[in-house]
């Protein structure tokens, strides 16, 4: 009992936490706004944070090596602007499609052969990407382009009914299939146990072998693979290409790592979290929205005082480990001494 409870406050007490939120928002709201606990309000969260969803997971996976993407709003736009410029020239929708996925992986192998290469830290890098990518994406064109193309068209209005009168769309399909891989692969694939080694001690993996250079180079090129993934589905979203989308989303995503208990150390975090942590801010919009009197930005204040709460749990998570740690270690000599043979125990009397 000692030990399941030991399992639950240190390495879990952070997603159970996001979990009590998420049914204390929702529970709020259902209680105090007629329609709000109601299928479709509640897959609208889903429908209108697929992108989002997309993006934080794979920030997840650089927050858990140890570092960090400040690139992927920007990819985001560029992947919009890129798309509805090829739209203006005729090209077919999975050249498109393709196109908008390999510029996000090479940004990402971009930022990552520079981190890993020559030893920079990822925010002064990724900051370089992201003013890269938006300053390309004001080259494409500083006006919003009205996509057409009937595919993108019939994605975006395709409607997936499930039991009763709810529905979601494809790019929730994609979103999920997105967390499932992600939650599967840092479990079961040697490549997701790596990242978990390196952002716990870089050295560490050094020792140990695993291959440090090409896991940095590799996960952030999958930041930049799930940042132009969500690049499409938000396009597939809004219909339309614009340079100045989604300003300021790539705290959006930190923050939703943050809230669903990636730490920000390194190391540790479940992949689902990102997911809970977007609902968590879905809801916060929500609730804003039915409430009809307060200003947007008071869902910025909401997040803004969430992250200051678990970031405070992180840390005494961290101070609680780190104290347990020290506790142990301090017990090992006496334990050893016990359990030396009776010889050395003589010859050490002698």
């Amino acid at each position: 009992m000692k030990s399941l409870y030991g399992r639950i406050s240190h390495n879990n007490i952070i997603i159970f936490a996001t979990l009590l939120l998420l049914v204390l928002l929702y529970g709020a709201g259902s209680f105090q706004y007629t329609g709000f606990f109601s299928q479709q309000v509640f897959l609208n969260l889903f429908i209108d944070n697929a992108y989002l969803i997309i993006v934080a997971t794979g920030m997840a996976f650089v927050i858990i090596s140890g570092g960090i993407d400040l690139s992927v709003a920007s990819i985001v736009a560029l992947v919009s602007m890129v798309a509805g410029s090829l739209f203006q020239q005729g090209a077919n929708a999975f050249v498109v499609i393709l196109a908008s996925l390999a510029i996000g992986v090479l940004f990402g192998l971009g930022h990552g052969y520079l981190i890993a290469r020559f030893k920079l830290h990822p925010w002064i890098v990724t900051l370089a990407g992201m003013f890269l990518a938006r300053g390309i994406s004001y080259l494409i064109s500083t006006e919003s382009i009205v996509i057409s193309n009937s595919f993108f068209n019939e994605v975006s209005q395709y409607k997936i009914r499930l039991f009763g009168d709810g529905f979601i769309s494809i790019s929730v399909v994609i979103a999920l299939v997105v967390v499932v891989a992600a939650i599967l692969g840092a479990k079961y694939t040697a490549f997701g146990r790596a990242i978990y080694a390196l952002g716990g001690s870089e050295k560490s993996s050094m020792l140990m072998g695993l291959p440090v250079e090409r896991t940095i180079v590799s996960v952030y090129a999958l930041s930049g693979f799930m940042s132009a993934l969500g690049g499409v589905v938000f396009t597939f979203y809004t219909l339309s290409g614009y340079s100045l989308h989604l300003l300021g989303m790539e705290m959006d995503a930190i923050a939703a790592c943050v809230i669903g208990g990636i730490l920000l150390t390194g190391g540790f975090g479940y992949l689902i979290g990102p997911m809970l942590g977007v609902i968590c801010t879905g809801i916060i919009q929500t609730l804003i929205m039915f409430q009809g009197t307060l200003s947007s930005w008071w869902t910025k204040i909401a997040i803004g005082f969430l992250l200051f709460l678990f970031m405070a749990i992180q840390r005494l998570i961290v101070m609680q480990k780190d104290r347990g740690a020290t506790k142990s270690a301090r017990r090992k000599p006496a334990a050893t001494l016990q359990n030396q043979p009776k010889s050395v125990n003589k010859i050490g009397n002698l």
